[in-house]
């Protein structure tokens, strides 16, 4: 096995940007495309764009948005950021103006990092009273230098900087802001979930172990940035040396190609790609390498997942469990998932994860509850917003009166302990379906919709009705035949679970981090009622 460490065992890391010191000089660190650079260039690159940065003025504390896709640049930017003692906002590249003017507004961002050819959107969501003062722009040439409310800097610049460090007045602790990752809410805009230095760190470590991340590994990287999973893959890679290739994949077939030409060993995807990805034929060339999948942001089918493992039979699969507010807060061990394939597994290293009743006490096994993560991956709060963080982030249940209480996330999902301690996911508060006296999870009625191998995506809801409270819709996704879906489900189902209406839609929307927009759903089934 390769050199896993190039520092000192016990080199305390304070900043984000200092997870490259982990890597060996020579290794690999990102690819994208056709270009590979390693630690040492990446070490350099990193150095040289926060001295720029510094350079521009930007101060400990100040926020930064980074807004593009996936690419050696924005890896670097946000790096860079870190070590200039500023907060980084990764914006999912999708986002419109809309949602852009939201985030740079809310969060108060001094700066945007973006791409030429988003030139205009930044350049449509920044009104004339907007806090940022400074665009930098990676890329070819734009029509930028009529932006008079802005300074322009080109990113070329930044990277030939001087990698002189940044003076010592820019330095910072672990418990500093680090992030803000913007998530969709029920309702408004997203709202911002704000990271220390210690939280990512903690969150790398733990994960990083329990995946068993080696200086070996290449870690495709196909979740979005701005997505917590997707920035974990940076960082669970760089905090063992390993490789991160980076794409932005366009079909799904992609993903098996880019596996095979970079003999990817990790590969980390939410439910809906998963669902693709085991719709097609894996070359042994893609395939053999694999050592691990990784599921996250929402219950993989157990018709998929069994599809998965007979196509990737050398690769450990790992359900897991996880809030933004937290990270990550339980895995199910691979040895764990013929026995108990529908578990989300026990809490991750360094967290406990609490279920208890609305009075706080601690629920017996088998008996539903409210999940609470404790420990050092629970997030700072939301951005600006005391009233939802007061709502999330509570004492932890029983905390000492006689000390400042603890915080931990309430994470607002139902779920349950059995006797050996495994936990399972039942639903979220806000997505329970009630129907004539009964509470039901909408994961039994997708699952069951799944079995029947007649459908390729399900969602169900429970939308408002007088009579039941909730009346039962299952949204499947592409062609079938509702009627005959019914008569399966009648065999698997009891009355009061069965679907009163099946609405079929060509595709399913996802949201920006592909997974299934359960709020859009909602709409287009209630428009079409």
């Amino acid at each position: 096995m390769s050199e896993r460490l190039i520092v000192a065992p016990g080199t305390p890391l304070v900043r984000v940007d200092q997870l490259t010191r982990y890597g060996a000089a020579d290794r690999p660190a990102v690819t994208f495309r056709s270009e590979t650079i390693d630690y040492r260039e990446l070490t350099d690159r990193v150095a040289r764009v926060a001295r720029g940065l510094h350079e521009l003025g930007l101060r400990r504390g100040d926020r930064v948005a980074v807004y593009a896709e996936k690419r050696i640049e924005t890896v670097v930017a946000m790096l860079a950021i870190s070590a200039a003692g500023a907060v980084f906002v990764p914006v999912n590249p999708l986002f419109k103006a809309r949602h852009l003017a939201h985030v740079t507004a809310d969060c108060a961002a001094r700066m945007v990092i973006t791409t030429a050819e988003r030139f205009e959107t930044v350049r449509a969501a920044l009104g004339e009273g907007s806090s940022v003062t400074d665009i930098v722009l990676i890329g070819a040439d734009a029509d930028a230098e009529s932006a008079v409310h802005w300074r322009i800097t080109r990113w070329q610049r930044l990277a030939a900087t001087a990698a002189d460090a940044v003076p010592d007045g820019v330095a910072v602790i672990d418990t500093d802001l680090a992030a803000i990752f913007y998530t969709s809410g029920s309702t408004g805009g997203p709202k911002g979930v704000v990271l220390s230095h210690r939280n990512v760190l903690a969150g790398a470590a733990s994960v990083a172990g329990y995946l068993g991340h080696t200086a070996d590994d290449t870690v495709l990287a196909v979740l979005p940035l701005s997505f917590d999973a997707g920035f974990s893959q940076l960082t669970t890679s760089f905090i063992v040396g390993a490789h991160v290739v980076l794409t932005n994949y366009l079909v799904p077939r992609d993903v098996v190609r880019l596996c095979a030409r970079h003999r990817v060993t990790a590969l980390t995807c939410v439910p809906p790609l998963w669902i693709q990805l085991a719709a097609l034929d894996w070359p042994a060339e893609a395939s053999a390498g694999l050592r691990y999948l990784a599921n996250t942001g929402g219950r993989m089918p157990l018709a998929t997942l069994t599809r998965l493992r007979a196509l990737l039979p050398n690769a450990r699969p790992y359900l897991m469990y996880g809030l933004t507010e937290a990270f990550r807060s339980t895995y199910l061990d691979p040895d764990e998932v013929d026995r108990r394939p529908d578990s989300i597994g026990k809490a991750i290293g360094n967290a406990e994860i609490l279920v208890v009743r609305p009075d706080g006490t601690n629920c017996g096994p088998g008996e539903h509850g409210e999940l609470v993560h404790r420990g050092a991956l629970v997030a700072r709060g939301y951005w600006n917003d005391p009233e939802r963080t007061a709502l999330r982030f509570r004492p932890v249940p029983g905390a000492n009166p006689a000390i400042q209480p603890e915080l931990a996330v309430w994470s607002g999902d139902t779920v349950y302990r059995d006797a050996e301690g495994f936990l399972y996911f039942v639903g979220r508060t806000d997505d329970m379906i009630k129907t004539s006296g009964y509470r039901i999870s909408p994961t039994e009625i997708e699952e069951a919709a799944y079995a029947t191998g007649l459908v390729g995506e399900a969602v169900a809801l429970g939308v408002g009705d007088e009579r039941l409270g909730h009346q039962v819709v299952l949204v499947v996704g592409g062609d079938c035949d509702t009627e005959v879906l019914r008569k399966s489900l009648a065999h698997d189902l009891p009355t009061y679970m069965l679907p009163q209406r099946t609405v079929v839609l060509p595709q399913l929307p996802r949201s920006v981090n592909g997974k299934f927009d359960r709020v859009e759903l909602r709409r287009l089934v209630e428009v079409g009622s």
